[in-house]
């Protein structure tokens, strides 16, 4: 992309407070620590449907090390799949909850008496108990239950409108995906340096993922960046699955630790960040995984552009700001300790919010199916 066209780019989508300059010059890239890498392998479907109506999803825990697929044919099952991070992200987990709701419905109907709004409507209150951060979910299963309200009212079979509608929600997910790499790829110059967080790729969406999706459309114009890749703890979403899913594609990246992030970027060769999110308040604060807002304070000291990458779906325009997003917290194990083995002193006291929330004004632009808007213009691109 010419440094015409960049200035362009960022005339349209000012940047919000001092320091974030709309261009900037970029030194040749730093390609640290960077292996060769095996030819590209391609990246698994997270989630899909089973043999018998119910939900097949590739098991993250247990990635990289081992490659597991479960089939959950109970509700039970997937929403303690959903609770245990087996299957995650924020549009992976709606579309799971989807497909768990139509697999609940299909058994219901082999049943005498078939399936009930009011039992969509239960089943909705038990995975919707399992994320509350995650606004996708709740997006999904409300979805769900209005197609579930309509169906009945229109004396459609129940079970089969249901399985309609969570395919309905996988394959948009997968075309807003692809739309979304589209218009963060203009934003990447040439032989650029990308530093993202957590994992919003492939394994965390319904389709080439969020964060990585113009990474991978510029692979498939032969111009893929080199990609900084932070660990992400407590549970090393970063080191375990974004790194996993880009060798296997085949695109250089180099891993850090957490705490490495600011001294990266002041290197000067980060072109710009991409993150996904969980939540996107209707001011433009941003909660995503723990650790991206270190991520952007950094990001701005150092001048460095940062985007998030999110669905339409993701906008919450009933939370009005970043403080009235509910922060899930999760078990003190995961800080204190490591698959079973303990890192910290017993009886140490751990605070461990699975999310952080990153203030509008650090964001320089929220990239969406339906375009580039600064955080303070989100009411252009929602309904």
């Amino acid at each position: 992309m010419s440094s015409r066209a960049q200035r362009e780019i960022f005339r349209l989508l000012p940047c919000h407070g001092e320091g974030i300059p709309s261009t900037r010059p970029l030194r040749p890239p730093a390609r640290l620590f960077t292996i060769g890498y095996l030819p590209l392998v391609p990246i698994p479907d997270p989630i899909a449907w089973s043999s018998s109506g119910g939900v097949r999803i590739l098991d993250q825990t247990r990635l990289p090390q081992q490659e597991r697929y479960l089939d959950l044919d109970t509700l039970d099952g997937v929403a303690e799949a959903i609770r245990s991070l087996r299957v995650r992200g924020a549009p992976p987990i709606g579309i799971a909850a989807a497909m768990g709701l139509a697999g609940e419905a299909g058994r219901r109907g082999r049943g005498a008496a078939g399936p009930t709004v009011a039992d969509v409507r239960n089943a909705c209150a038990v995975l919707g108990a399992t994320r509350p951060t995650a606004v996708n979910l709740h997006w999904a299963l409300a979805r769900m239950l209005r197609r579930a309200g309509a169906a009945s009212a229109a004396g459609e079979a129940l079970a089969e409108a249901m399985r309609a509608e969570a395919q309905a929600i996988w394959d948009e997910d997968r075309a807003m995906c692809r739309r979304i790499g589209e218009l963060g790829a203009a934003l990447v110059p040439d032989g650029a340096t990308v530093c993202t967080i957590c994992n919003a790729g492939a394994l965390a969406t319904g389709g080439i993922g969020t964060a990585l999706a113009p990474i991978y459309l510029l692979q498939e114009r032969g111009r893929a960046p080199h990609v900084l890749v932070p660990e992400t703890r407590p549970l090393l979403q970063g080191s375990r699955l974004t790194a996993w899913e880009l060798t296997r594609a085949g695109i250089a990246c180099t891993l850090i630790g957490d705490g490495m992030i600011a001294s990266r970027l002041r290197l000067g060769d980060v072109a710009c960040a991409f993150v996904g999110a969980d939540r996107i308040a209707a001011n433009g604060d941003t909660a995503n995984k723990i650790g991206t807002y270190a991520l952007a304070l950094a990001a701005r000291a150092h001048g460095v552009p940062f985007y998030v990458l999110a669905p339409t779906s993701t906008i919450d325009p009933a939370t009005p700001d970043g403080a009235a997003i509910p922060i899930e917290e999760r078990a003190p194990e995961e800080v204190a300790g490591w698959r079973g083995q303990r890192t910290a002193p017993a009886g140490m006291a751990v605070w461990n919010p699975a999310f952080d929330v990153t203030p509008a004004r650090l964001i320089t632009g929220i990239i969406t199916d339906r375009g580039v808007v600064a955080p303070t213009e989100l009411a252009r691109v929602i309904d």
